[in-house]
């Protein structure tokens, strides 16, 4: 029997990490891992919640896009939310794809279902909007529903048009919308990348790693200079918001982009049944490499946009789209050691250090090994040739080891039971497979993690507040608790201003950030800053939405009724609820806080009014044979409206639609006095919300794809 605890742990382990990486790529555009190991972890993310949908952390990947826009650009909302797509990765996995669309829709097996095959460009994702046909604003993802302002750098691109033409003229046609919004992806061309690192080793900078990045890191230039200096091209493949108009498939669509002016990819197809979507795979998996721009798989997309809607979305994916992604670039190289870091939990952590090895145009020194046990079940042991799969920038995965040249004398490694920088005991909790350090706040590995997570961009983003800064002043004995950080101006301005590298603007500039910071927090953040154990930023803001008020929170976490009160809100579990409760309980956390809190002003949560419909909030069961809809489209839709469908009656259930040959649901319905709606009735109520919710109707036509990379 599965240990629950252990299982919610791993996927609060993996979205945390997920989220981390998804920061990296999206704001910094400086990935931490490779697309393979990302997706790797994402699969695994995958496997566990659809198993355990009730364990699901609030910051999983499944339920985000993207992230937060990066400081130092405007901000725009997204006409309609930019989505993702979910990954495939084997050819099995495609006709899997098809099956569960035959069976949404009720269509049979054999009846045939159009689908458009596109490469997936390895890019960054933009809108570009267009009012009465002149382009007046561009953004990037951002988190799905607000991107950054990029309207000056888009006009840079010479393949983006000024203003909609028609067949290649001028001519703005009249019936043309007056509101057009059209995404797509701005990449640069692997020529063009050549030669912009050509340009930058002769200006000696910093080269980029690979097309990508350099396009992502020249279309988020401040500057438009300097994406004007650069070579970026685009392709459009997707829709906002478009006034006045309707295709009757996504094919139509792309035609009319050729149209308006847009360059549209040339290898994309139409493909008639799965069959031949392998074969388009497999076709462009050989021209890959003499492709002029970088790929990373294919997207196939319902052809007919009224299945699409009728498709809807999972989460933040359609149902109607997917990306096959190609598989991984590997290498063989030498891992010489493994070495322990420890984390802000306590966590040990193995890394192995690795013989530089060129993977896909990388250089590659390190690689996770996640945790003992993931040691032992590979079988790696320091001077192991190793199989490594292609890296980002800095941390890839081993696949596995290559037995036939493991020296002789080589010997398992053993895992420490001992800190390696506290000395303190390092202790499995039950089948935990991690390690954790017992040293607490002693431990200097995790009092340092911990200071870094209180002043990180997420928590009180100090700017200016470092990782090595704070390795500095910890080392120096300046900063060694939250509240040392609000003495550093008073007790060693003067010496911070004598340090190497520092100057009277550095020290000034970090001092301002602080003063900024104790003039007020958002409380979500400054709950998230407390490094509480399980607790992520999502939960954070579920806490910040449940309380409220900082007095109001501490309150109840110090009151004897906490953990009923927790695990009664939605999103939070036994085990997060009792480390919460754990922490305020620890006398040197409240000594902290008695100290931290006068501080800072920490800002109430501020009132949000939600539309709601009249399933929002109820339980609803169907049964019988419905008519109009199939069942997964029925609960689809019945969620959208804020309801959780159920599959069996009870005392608790709020609906039942009942559909025809209804059994014994709708005679216990009846028996115990709940209400029974026909599926007239519930198409009565879908129907009264598409006249009053704008967005839902419109969100059923976005296309995006990959969550990733675009």
């Amino acid at each position: 029997m599965d240990n629950l605890d252990d299982i919610r742990r791993e996927l609060q382990d993996l979205a945390d990490r997920l989220e981390q990486c998804d920061r990296a790529y999206h704001q910094l555009d400086d990935p931490l891992i490779s697309d393979a190991e990302y997706d790797a972890l994402r699969r695994r993310a995958e496997e566990l919640e659809a198993r355990y949908p009730d364990l699901i952390p609030e910051n999983s990947l499944s339920k985000r896009v993207g992230f937060a826009v990066a400081d130092g650009f405007g901000q725009i909302t997204h006409s309609i939310p930019m989505l993702s797509l979910g990954n495939i990765f084997s050819e099995e996995d495609v006709y899997d794809f098809m099956d569960k669309i035959h069976r949404f829709l009720g269509i049979p097996a054999d009846e045939e279902i159009e689908m458009v095959a596109e490469p997936k460009i390895d890019g960054l994702s933009f809108s570009a909007v267009y009012e009465n046909g002149q382009f007046v604003r561009g953004a990037t993802r951002g988190d799905g529903a607000v991107g950054e302002d990029i309207t000056a750098n888009l006009k840079t691109i010479a393949g983006l048009p000024r203003k909609l033409s028609y067949d290649g003229g001028d001519l703005f046609q009249s019936n043309t919308p007056a509101f057009v919004d059209i995404r797509g992806e701005v990449y640069m061309a692997k020529q063009d990348f050549f030669e912009l690192n050509q340009n930058q080793i002769a200006q000696h900078k910093k080269v980029f790693a690979n097309p990508r990045n350099a396009a992502a890191g020249s279309l988020r230039q401040l500057n438009p200079a300097i994406t004007a200096d650069r070579k970026l091209s685009v392709f459009a493949y997707a829709m906002g918001r478009i006034d006045g108009i309707n295709w009757a498939t996504h094919y139509e669509f792309l035609e009319q982009l050729k149209r308006w002016g847009f360059p549209v990819n040339p290898e994309i197809r139409i493909c008639h049944s799965a069959d031949e979507m392998v074969a388009f795979f497999r076709m462009i998996s050989e021209k890959r490499s003499g492709l002029p721009y970088d790929i990373d798989g294919v997207v196939y997309k319902v052809n007919r946009l009224d299945l699409q809607r009728r498709l809807g979305f999972i989460a933040r994916s359609p149902r109607w789209a997917i990306a096959h992604k190609f598989p991984a670039a590997q290498a063989m190289t030498r891992l010489n050691k493994i070495r322990i870091q420890v984390g802000r939990t306590g966590a040990l952590t193995p890394v192995a250090d690795l013989e530089p090895v060129n993977v896909g145009g990388v250089i590659v020194q390190h690689a996770t090994l996640h945790n003992a046990d993931e040691i032992i079940r590979k079988d790696i042991r320091e001077g192991d040739t190793v199989v490594i799969q292609r890296a980002g920038d800095v941390i890839p995965q081993i696949v596995r080891i290559v037995p036939e040249k493991r020296p002789a004398d080589s010997r398992p490694f053993l895992f420490p039971h001992i800190c390696p920088v506290c000395g303190s005991m390092a202790v499995k909790e039950g089948n935990d497979a991690v390690t954790y350090c017992t040293g607490g706040l002693i431990c200097p590995a995790q009092a340092k993690e911990r200071l870094k997570h209180f002043v990180s961009k997420e928590a009180l983003d100090i700017e200016g507040f470092g990782d090595k800064n704070i390795e500095s002043f910890y080392e120096l004995g300046w900063v060694k608790s939250p509240i040392d950080i609000f003495k550093l101006e008073k007790e060693h301005s003067l010496e911070i201003l004598n340090l190497e590298g520092w100057g009277q603007k550095s020290a000034v500039n970090l001092f301002d950030a602080i003063q900024t910071v104790q003039k007020g927090i958002p409380l979500n953040r400054f709950i998230y800053a407390l490094g509480i154990h399980e607790v992520g930023e999502a939960t954070a803001k579920i806490l910040s939405a449940r309380f409220k008020t900082w007095q109001q929170f501490q309150t109840t976490m110090e009151s004897d009724g906490v953990l009923e009160t927790l695990t009664q809100i939605e999103g939070i579990g036994p085990v997060m609820a009792q480390e919460i409760a754990d922490f305020f309980a620890e006398d040197h956390n409240r000594s902290l806080l008695a100290e931290l809190v006068p501080l800072i002003v920490i800002q109430d949560e501020p009132e949000r009014h939600i539309q709601t419909t009249p399933l929002t909030g109820k339980t609803v069961v169907f049964t019988g044979t419905l008519s109009t809809l199939t069942r997964p489209e029925a609960k689809e839709r019945a969620q959208q409206m804020g309801a959780k469908v159920a599959s069996s009656v009870s005392a608790k259930t709020d609906f039942v639609i009942a559909g025809a040959d209804a059994g014994s649901k709708l005679t216990k319905a009846r028996d115990l006095g709940v209400q029974v709606l026909t599926e007239e009735e519930f198409q009565l109520l879908l129907d009264e919300r598409k006249k009053t919710d704008y967005d839902a109707n419109s969100f059923d036509l976005e296309e995006q794809e990959n969550g990733r990379t675009k």
